[in-house]
This record gives structure tokens, sequence and C-alpha cells, in this order.
């Protein structure tokens, strides 16, 4: 190669990384104040609240654990396999999420994890799980347990649900509409209010990664 040559690749590379410098500086979306996050229904506690053990199940039959919820930002959705609207739309939601978020974005990838905890235990074995949330991300985490251990996490988050009176394999489960968040300490942060958009939840997320 000549010295004219790799004068000319030397500018090339230049101008390649001055061009990525510039199309991340625009795109990139500015991480919002507690405010602006108030603004589209998302609380944010001013002290993250601890969380006590529990001992539930993963859809691959694994434990699920706080220290499961150690290292990325949870975003927690209660529901159920048989739900007719919310909780597939909400899982969509943090599906679509996920893909934006880890979109050739190195800064952000592998911090968001997106889980469902059951509602329905009488009817959501570990394997339904499964073939549930993988429908919307391979990443997901479907989780189940013993309807006495999901209640008790459950109230530590705000989270209410009951079965309704119905046929004995079509009954419904009214529960709580937000998703939590618990942040990569294991801590209670806040929750996101309906309805649910696709960038809120990269917003907050943004937001809460890049301030904590």
């Amino acid at each position: 190669m000549t010295g004219l040559q790799k004068t000319v690749s030397l500018c090339l590379a230049f101008v390649v990384i001055v061009l990525g410098m510039l199309v991340y500086s625009v795109t990139r979306t500015p991480p919002l104040s507690l405010e602006q996050l108030r603004e589209r229904d998302v609380t944010v506690f001013p002290r993250p609240r601890e969380i006590a053990p529990f001992s539930l199940l993963a859809h691959n039959g694994e434990p699920f654990e706080l220290a499961d919820l150690v290292g990325s930002w949870s975003f927690i959705f209660f529901g159920f396999t048989n739900c007719p609207d919310i909780c597939p739309t909400t899982l969509s939601v943090l599906a679509q999420a996920e893909r934006l978020i880890n979109q050739g974005n190195s800064e952000y990838e592998s911090g968001f994890k997106g889980v469902l905890i059951t509602v329905d235990p009488e009817r959501d074995d570990i394997a339904t799980l499964g073939r549930y949330v993988s429908a919307f991300s391979a990443n997901f985490i479907g989780v189940g347990g013993e309807s006495g251990d999901l209640a008790r996490l459950a109230r530590q988050l705000h989270v209410a649900f009951a079965k309704l009176p119905g046929a004995e394999e079509s009954y419904q489960v009214t529960h709580s509409t937000h998703i939590v968040i618990v942040n990569p300490m294991g801590h209670y942060h806040g929750f996101i209010k309906m309805p649910h958009q696709v960038d809120t939840v990269v917003l907050t997320y943004r937001s809460l990664a890049a301030s904590f």
C-alpha cells in the first residue's frame, strides 16, 4: 500500500468514526428527569425499597429468587397465560422495548430483563409459562410457584390479584396492571402505569440506567 493509499484509508476511517459518533449523538435519546417520567405515568421512589427473600420457580425449572433480580433492570408484570388482552399486550410492549434497547447499542445491551410472574398458578405450570413468554422474547423469564409464595411477593410490590368466579377451567383472574421496576441491587425502584407504551418503557429504562 502506497503512502497516498494509507492516508486515504486513515481519512476514511476517521470519517466513519466521526459519522458514527454523530449518528449516536443524534439518535440517542437523552435521559428524562423524574418530573418528565412522572408526566408519562412512571413513578420512581425517592428511596428504593428492599424486597424480602422469596423462593419461586422459573420456567426453565431453576429456582427463581431475589438474587436473580440482581445485576439488571427487571421489568416485571404479574399476569397469566389465559389473559385475553392486557397480559399479551403488555408482554408485546416489553418485547418491542427490549429489541429497541438492545438494537446495536452496547451501552444498554443485556441490562434489561423482562419477567412475567403468574397470578394463576393453578393453570400456569412452568412448561406453559415457558411457551408463553418465549413467544414474545427468548430472553423473557416466566415465573410460577405456590400461590402463597406468589401472593407474598405480590404484596411487597403493591400488586393485587384474585380469582373470579366462573366455569371450572375458564375462570378469569383480576390483577393489577402496572409494570414493576426492580433495580440492579434487587430493590423495588418504581412502576409504570397503564396504558403501556413502548417508548415509555425504553425511555424509563435508559433514564434510570443512566442515572443509577
